[in-house]
């Protein structure tokens, strides 16, 4: 490794380090039952069309995080959403969150214009469905940079990021941490005891992926093992919400 990649490294580690300690708004995870949210990263197609049946099948509902400056393209994780899978996910009763315009990299882009991508993320889904806003956003790619957790905090109600943990004690509704499925795909007994320690700490797990499908991408996984972790989660006796949904609830009780 030369000098300039050592100091990207260390400086890499110095801005995620600072964007955990900034500019946070805590809230307290305080309930009788522990929470897990499913969530998808870019909406691939097979998202709805693979993993919403699965969750359909269970009852369950999750949050979709979209950049439709992506919608109808080819991508590493397959075909992007398109317009009409946008009714299905709202008859189906699942949340659509922000992920950019641009699908922006939280750490490397300059802290307005990835606001400003927000913004136009925000104007493209009311076109589409006029009336419909986003509440939580998923930050694409690496984790924040302070100052974009600063802006990004201004227009939702919580901010997700990756982290392989659970929420729990006080967590910061800036960055919430999740855990990416295709990361332990070949090892679910991994989740399964996340989900375990989860229930123990009566916490909120966030569970986190991209597509589902028969040869899933390196950031997606397969619908026996998405289905399997599906089944896992209820069984924990975990209250099942998207992301919306759990922190107004969490919120709610840490207030009361």
């Amino acid at each position: 490794m030369d000098i300039l990649q050592l100091g990207r490294r260390v400086r890499g580690r110095y801005v995620r380090a600072a964007a955990k300690l900034l500019f946070r708004r805590s809230i307290k995870i305080e309930h009788e039952v522990p929470y897990i949210s499913f969530t998808f990263d870019d909406f691939p197609r097979s998202a709805l069309l693979t993993g919403g049946v699965i969750l359909k099948s269970f009852g369950i509902a999750a949050t979709y995080y979209a950049s439709f400056g992506l919608m109808g393209r080819q991508a590493p994780v397959g075909r992007i959403f398109l317009p009409e899978d946008l009714k299905e996910l709202q008859r189906q009763g699942h949340e659509l969150g922000c992920h950019t315009f641009g699908h922006c990299d939280a750490l490397r882009t300059k802290p307005a214009l990835f606001e400003a991508s927000i913004v136009e993320n925000r104007r493209a889904l009311n076109e589409l469905l006029p009336g419909t806003r986003f509440q939580t956003m998923s930050y694409p790619i690496n984790a924040p940079r302070a100052l974009i957790k600063r802006r990004t905090g201004r227009y939702f109600a919580c901010c997700r990021g990756g982290g392989q943990i659970f929420n729990a004690g006080t967590a910061d509704l800036n960055y919430l941490f999740a855990f990416f499925l295709e990361k332990s795909r070949q090892a679910p007994e991994v989740v399964k005891d996340l989900i375990d320690r989860n229930r123990q700490a009566r916490g909120w797990l966030i569970l986190a992926t991209h597509d589902v499908c028969e040869s899933p991408s390196p950031f997606g996984c397969t619908p026996n093992f998405f289905e399997d972790i599906v089944q896992y989660a209820v069984n924990s006796g975990a209250r099942i919400l998207p992301v919306a949904q759990a922190c107004e609830t969490l919120r709610a009780s840490s207030s009361a």
